[in-house]
């Protein structure tokens, strides 16, 4: 008899297929079971390592042995006549195909939960991670010197603003993906706090004029690699390594493209560094942090003044600056609006500047109108990126539309789930809505994420006083780190407990301090008050200094003690933002339904 007649009929064959067929259904099954315990990476590897192991075994076993009425024995123990070897065969065929059907099962619901996807919740909790998902985590400097920081740093930001340019990939921000730099977890932890299928990940080795670029796309999930390269290029290749590896991520990912897969912008390879230098400087959110990244910002521009994201960057200096009472507020918005505008000289789809001047349209000039033409075509152009989502939610709420600004700021926090400044907008957005217990949770979450966030604890305090609670506003307000929110919500906490004496006291430090920066706000406490003669006083010092703080007057509910009285309508109307004045005003966006999806688009009117 030959081999393969043997085999057969033995049932070596029909063992073999059962067992591949059991294996790849326990590796679906611990798949899927092991993250549910935070179980390592390495027990998944183990475990198909077993697997393979036990198969030679396995072949082994059912060759020489053979299942009978009296129990397993010796396959040349048995009479030929007596074989049952037949009879067996067909309780292999009924084993195999049940074992198939279950594990096609569990791989088409795993693929079709996977791909549909449903991101954060309301109370930001996450859903089921889609597909064409992925995080940029800081590359490493590997320098001998260790002083290439910035370069390691901004090649990973590069690469993010890159891929958030393609609309079918759903790509975690930058503030997210980098709040994991010098932690020791493993990528799929990573993942799953970020809630994405796919890591990038790599380091950067600079020598003289050389560049050595590791790079490498994982597969969270199961924590394989589904790509790598190492790039040895001169620095002046830096773009095109930037471009070779984003179209790796795309066709790794078999990401469908509507257009060609985004290119990076070319510049001089030594203000490209200064241009790297001076964005970490800017996070500082320091008076020194915004003077040294100006400086080198212009620096930057010295060598090639065509370089859009430097005038941007710029900009963003500019409106803080001002915003923060480190420059006039006139004279630092009049400087970002000229920067922004020579930026879209160079680039008229710039996206990024065209969201900016929505953000001076809204905060300063108080042109909603002007507002909303500029975020309709920032998110025509770049519809995935967090912080043009984020601004397109504060028009939206200008506007007065909760129904559309809440739906975007989610969104925003999908992208970027943890970003403090988004959760916490959020929980402003549901006291807006009157949604008062989930704002408070939402405060919580954003103390989970970072615990000395400034304004927390005040925003808390705010939904507190809505809800009646005032000892615990009161609590709220005095455990606030930011002595500015402090100033402005322990009169209002003193006054819900009626202790004059205290609000009086408070009253006369937070005028003291506050008066030139902070009119809007200091209208808000007289308002929750109940002193509305004095707030109107206010709000009228807020329009005459345009205010960035005006712009949600329409939904704040700390002014509703206002809205009966015949000054509050024509306030609005003075400022643009009566509700048939806001009715009149057009603002198209389409609305996110899950990470990965969209829905229908807006209605121009609440």
């Amino acid at each position: 008899m030959s081999l393969f007649a043997e085999l057969k009929r033995r049932n070596v064959l029909r063992a073999a297929v059962f067992y591949l067929a059991a294996a790849w259904l326990l590796a679906q099954v611990v798949t899927q079971i092991l993250p549910v315990f935070d179980a390592p990476p390495w027990l998944l590897r183990w475990v198909i390592v077993a697997l393979a192991v036990g198969f030679p075994l396995w072949l082994a076993f059912a060759w020489f042995y053979e299942f009978t009425p009296e129990g397993l024995k010796r396959e040349s123990e048995i009479d030929p006549a007596q074989s049952i070897a037949t009879h067996t065969g067909k309780k292999f065929d009924r084993l195999i195909i049940g074992v198939l059907a279950v594990a096609v099962v569990l791989l088409v619901t795993n693929t079709f939960v996977s791909h549909k996807g449903a991101g954060l919740s309301a109370d930001g909790d996450s859903g089921p991670v889609v597909e064409h998902s992925i995080a940029v985590l800081p590359f490493l400097d590997m320098s001998a010197g260790k002083d290439q920081e910035f370069m390691s740093d901004g090649l990973a930001e590069e690469l993010i603003n890159l891929l958030v340019r393609i609309p079918a990939l759903h790509v975690t921000s930058r503030s997210s993906a980098f709040s994991f730099k010098g932690q020791a977890l493993g990528s799929p932890e990573i993942a799953k706090r970020l809630h994405v299928a796919h890591i990038l990940e790599g380091s950067i080795r600079k020598s003289g004029a050389q560049l050595r670029i590791d790079a490498q796309l994982i597969d969270a999930r199961s924590d394989t690699n589904l790509w790598s390269e190492t790039y040895q290029r001169p620095l002046d290749d830096i773009f095109a390594v930037q471009d070779e590896i984003a179209a790796a991520v795309v066709a790794q990912l078999k990401v469908t493209l509507l257009r060609a897969v985004p290119k990076s912008e070319v510049v001089d390879t030594k203000a490209y560094a200064l241009f790297l230098q001076a964005r970490p400087m800017s996070r500082l959110h320091t008076q020194e942090g915004y003077e040294q990244s100006n400086a080198l910002y212009k620096q930057v521009l010295a060598i090639d003044a065509g370089y859009a994201p430097a005038w941007d960057g710029l900009a963003y200096n500019y409106r803080r600056q001002a915003n923060n009472g480190m420059r006039p507020l006139e004279e630092g918005y009049q400087l970002a609006r000229e920067a922004l505008e020579k930026a879209l000289a160079i680039d008229p789809d710039y996206a990024p500047s065209i969201s900016a001047l929505g953000r001076i349209a809204l905060d300063h000039d108080g042109d909603l109108a002007a507002a909303a033409r500029y975020l309709e075509r920032a998110l025509a152009l770049s519809p995935a990126d967090p912080e043009i989502i984020y601004t397109a939610a504060r028009v939206a709420e200008g506007l007065g539309r909760l129904g559309l600004s809440m739906p975007l700021d989610e969104d925003a926090l999908r992208h970027d789930p943890l970003n403090p400044t988004l959760q916490n907008i959020v929980g402003i957005n549901y006291r807006y809505a009157g949604r008062l217990d989930e704002s408070i949770e939402a405060f919580r979450k954003v103390l989970q994420i970072s615990p000395g966030n400034i304004s927390v604890h005040y925003r808390m305090g705010e939904t507190l006083l809505q809800k009646g609670d005032y000892a615990a506003a009161l609590s709220a307000m005095q455990q606030e780190p930011s002595e500015a929110w402090r100033r402005l919500g322990l009169p209002m906490a003193y006054h819900g407990l009626g202790d004059k004496l205290k609000y009086d006291a408070a009253v006369a430090d937070m005028i003291a301090i506050d008066d030139k920066t902070r009119p809007a706000s200091i209208a808000a406490v007289f308002a929750f008050c109940g002193d509305i003669d004095r707030a109107f006083e206010w709000l009228e010092l807020a329009a005459t200094s345009h205010d960035p703080n005006l712009a949600p007057i329409g939904v704040d509910t700390l002014l509703v003690n206002l809205h009966d009285d015949p000054r509050w309508l024509q306030f609005l109307h003075k400022v643009g933002k009566a509700p048939e004045q806001l009715a009149k005003i057009e603002f198209k966006v389409t609305l996110p339904q899950a990470i990965g999806g969209t829905a229908s688009a807006a209605a121009a009117h609440p």
